[in-house]
């Protein structure tokens, strides 16, 4: 994750019911979402260490870890019934890779989609950055393939590479789609670092109460994020909707995005430590970007959490149809 200022508390999560349509006695009922098993993410975070520790340290872009990373998420895809795809684009004198996943079924022209990056810098494993998201995103797909749900909405989910260059593979990817495929990407969420040790728990600020927004739909999005957190009593704050993670070649398309952040470089007040617990004082993740971000970098309960709230946001979204 490349940093970023963290905002102001926003407003308390709505209940999801409100969210879904206009008259919820007249909507069908939307299917729960699955728990993710923490095991599961967990499992996945000890084989994105084992290729990294195989691999120089680190799983960034131009080096093996990278694209052993990426063999290892494909794989479990495909042996769940992925349709999978890897585009390749190139920076700095090496060529990266970005995975592109489509779950079978649903409407193709109203699809939602949910992505990660992949890679970390050279400097360490990433297991938080960017590791945790990919897990989290990674079980999700699993739990869609094990549930074999089969939502109004078509499922398309994503590794991006290069996203500690600049968003780049990102970027490549929504750069390159023609116009009338982009149309078809009816909303984004975005997961990039959801474990940290001293963890925050923030959601985008896609309805713009405390900054600006973004695209229309955002906002509905944020609020579905938001609800799973108030079944659960866990408080959200806002976090920059400022385009500095792997949603922003998709908010620049107008596309609706949002997505989860448990903190980085940036330190945790005696507010937030009275809300969540935790060191105030102590950066969200004092080893952003450096080579400690291994698994013990992780905070177990808001990996758990934050993979939950990701499962819950795909079946709640993929439902009914639309961005919200």
């Amino acid at each position: 994750m490349r940093s970023r200022m963290i905002a102001t508390l926003g407003a308390a999560a709505l209940a999801a019911a409100a969210l879904l349509a206009p008259s919820a006695s007249a909507a069908p009922a939307t299917l729960a979402a699955p728990d993710v098993p923490l095991a599961n993410v967990k499992a996945h975070l000890s084989q994105l260490q084992s290729i990294a520790s195989s691999n120089g340290g680190n799983r960034a872009h131009g080096r093996p870890g990278f694209r052993a990373s990426l063999d290892y998420v494909q794989a479990k895809l495909d042996a769940a019934g992925y349709q999978t795809s890897v585009q390749s684009f190139s920076r700095s004198g090496a060529t990266g890779y970005n995975l592109i996943a489509d779950w079978p079924g649903g409407d193709v022209d109203d699809t939602l989609m949910t992505g990660a990056h992949l890679d970390s810098v050279t400097a360490g494993p990433g297991i938080n950055d960017n590791g945790s998201g990919t897990a989290a995103t990674l079980e999700t797909a699993l739990a869609v393939a094990r549930e074999n749900y089969q939502p109004d909405r078509h499922l398309r989910f994503a590794w991006w590479g290069a996203e500690e260059l600049g968003l780049v593979g990102s970027t490549y990817y929504v750069d390159n789609l023609p116009s009338s495929e982009r149309s078809k990407i009816t909303g984004y969420l975005n997961f990039d670092m959801v474990g940290s040790p001293n963890p925050g728990y923030f959601a985008y600020d896609g309805d713009g109460s405390s900054g600006s927004g973004g695209p229309a739909g955002s906002a509905e999005i944020e609020q579905v994020l938001r609800a799973y957190f108030q079944t659960i009593d866990v408080p959200v704050q806002d976090t920059a909707f400022d385009g500095r993670s792997d949603y922003g070649p998709f908010i620049r398309v107008g596309i609706p995005a949002g997505g989860l952040f448990t903190g980085a470089e940036g330190r945790k007040t005696s507010q937030q430590a009275q809300l969540w617990g935790g060191q105030a004082g102590i950066a969200f993740d004092r080893c952003y970007h450096s080579s400690c971000d291994t698994t013990s970098n992780i905070d177990d309960t808001a990996l758990d959490r934050n993979a939950d709230a990701i499962a819950n946001a795909v079946w709640t979204l993929a439902a009914g149809g639309g961005a919200g």
